[in-house]
């Protein structure tokens, strides 16, 4: 793992031994992720809870993304079968749409192709990095 580098606020540690905590987590809140410094070298990093949150969910999308494109990597169209035949098969009889909903998933479909991801792990990783 690259080493990091406090390129965001620092406080040392000592800071939190010298009764300074509530006024850096308050600092945190308001200007984002702060690096603690240990012998002057970077520690931890502390996030508020949104952003905290908001980190997770990045980092969980990319690994749907990546087990995604993994996924389609073998993906042949010419080996798939129509919802409607693994219906048939299964004995599962299939509600005829009404002319709304029939025009909402056609509507739906115009100009996307499904086969492929929407983005690739390395184009969301320089959008996490930037």
């Amino acid at each position: 793992m690259a080493k990091l580098q406090p390129l965001h606020p620092t406080v040392p540690l000592t800071a939190f031994n010298r009764g300074k905590a509530s006024k850096i987590f308050a600092e945190v809140k308001k200007s984002g992720p702060t690096v603690v410094l240990k012998n002057n070298e970077p520690e931890c990093v502390l996030l508020s809870p949104d952003d905290y949150n908001a980190l997770i969910e990045r980092v969980c999308d990319a690994e749907l993304l990546h087990t995604a494109e993994e996924r389609l990597k073998d993906y042949d169209p010419a080996k798939t079968i129509p919802f409607e035949e693994v219906a048939a098969r299964n004995g599962i009889e299939l509600a005829t749409p009404n002319k709304t909903t029939k025009k909402t998933l056609d509507d739906a479909r115009i100009g996307k192709d499904m086969s492929r991801p929407i983005g690739t792990v390395d184009e969301l990783w320089n959008d996490l990095n930037t």
